[in-house]
């Protein structure tokens, strides 16, 4: 019985150390598998970091109407007997748009007109009598108020009449007529609206903080929303006070409009630009990578000697296989990405400002980021980056 015991207690030991000796063996060919893997080469694009000339903007959102916009209307009720206008037609200051009714008035004036000449023709023969002796400064007097009374009426009645007239108070183009021949017009209703779209105007809000730096006269450039292109123009009035509800002053500039492309009344992105500046290191914002530790960007360094000898024999095992394959052989990297945290400032559209961490002649990694950590090697090709999607090839392993 004790010898059978034993016999099962040898067996079991066998057993166990052989599982426990197949584990370890086992551990050791994944560790010294993984070990010896070669770490595939990431292809990367770069740029140089260089300091140039950089314009900083002031970035804002505003709407876009015309240097000068009116709703006409009548200053006096009629019927309308005229409209002289049709959609989106160019009409000169002083045309003559729209007649309302105007027979009562004319017929006032030419009786008025009649009464001022008979007036003129008295005061006349009074101051012809009374250089002749005959006739007395009263009456004189009297015939020269008359004519004046009635000179004014004229005036008057004149003024009435042109009242039933709408004309253009300065250049542009009329709108969809909202009026039509025979109807009753009454003050304040809205005839047509009239634009003059040859020069526009943004109204935007900045920030109190950047209040300091806009000037009469500073340039703005202008983009609207899916439609390309830009617009350029300029800073004409700064609002003297500052919003304390929204701390937001506000901003006027005039915008160039030679094709009539912008209309009144569109959503448009200005961006105001500041003095040049020289000597500051610019990057593409995709090259910067934000996380809780701070921002950083990924700089192409030579890799050490050593490292890139064991890449080299990696290599070079791997060589016969890749071309028993048939696909082409890479020469080894010779480069690899270092993780370098920096201190960024002023944005501008796609490009951020580098205050501190790298210097003038870096290779900043700009496409493939995401691949990266501390050590991979890494081959340059600028082409898979979107924004050189259409420049030449240029793959580097040195």
């Amino acid at each position: 019985m004790i010898k059978r015991l034993l016999i099962a207690i040898v067996l079991l030991a066998l057993v166990g150390g052989g599982v426990v000796g197949f584990n370890m063996f086992r551990d050791k060919a994944i560790q010294d598998f993984f070990a010896n893997m070669p770490v595939p080469t990431a292809t990367v694009s770069a740029v140089a970091a260089e300091k140039s000339s950089w314009t900083p903007n002031v970035e804002a959102i505003g709407t876009v109407s015309a240097i000068q916009g009116v709703d006409l209307t009548v200053e006096t009720a009629g019927v309308i007997t005229e409209v002289n206008f049709k959609a989106n037609q160019e009409v000169k200051e002083g045309d003559v748009l729209l007649r309302l009714d105007d027979a009562v008035q004319r017929a006032d004036l030419e009786a008025a007109r009649t009464q001022a000449d008979l007036d003129q023709q008295t005061r006349q023969r009074a101051q012809e009598l009374q250089q002749r002796g005959v006739g007395s400064n009263v009456t004189l007097e009297s015939a020269q108020a008359a004519a004046q009374s009635s000179a004014a009426q004229v005036q008057k009645l004149e003024a009435v009449l042109a009242q039933k007239q709408l004309r253009a108070p300065f250049d542009g183009v009329v709108g969809i007529p909202r009026v039509d021949v025979g109807q009753y017009l009454s003050p304040g209703n809205p005839v047509v609206t009239l634009q003059n779209i040859k020069t526009m105007r943004a109204d935007f809000t900045v920030p109190e903080q950047r209040l300091n730096q806009m000037r009469i006269g500073q340039p703005v450039v202008v983009t609207l929303d899916g439609q390309e292109g830009t617009f350029k123009g300029e800073i004409t009035g700064i609002d003297p006070k500052i919003d304390p509800a929204s701390r937001l002053v506000s901003i006027r500039a005039n915008i160039d409009n030679p094709d009539n492309v912008l209309t009144p009344g569109q959503f448009a992105r200005i961006r105001v630009q500041l003095p040049s500046e020289d000597g500051i290191i610019i990057l593409p914002q995709t090259a910067v990578v934000t996380s809780l530790y701070g921002d950083y960007v990924y700089v192409v360094r030579p890799m050490e000697p050593k490292k890139a000898e064991e890449n080299k024999e990696q290599k070079e095992e791997q060589g016969d296989a890749v071309a028993e394959a048939g696909q082409p052989q890479t020469p080894p990297a010779t480069q690899q990405a270092s993780q370098v945290f920096v201190q960024l400032g002023r944005r501008n559209g796609t490009e951020v400002e580098i205050k501190s961490g790298l210097k003038v002649g870096d290779q900043v990694i700009t496409a493939g980021q995401n691949r990266l950590s501390n050590g991979t090697p890494v081959a340059i090709d600028n082409t898979i980056d979107p924004s050189k999607a259409n420049a030449p090839t240029q793959v580097s392993q040195q």
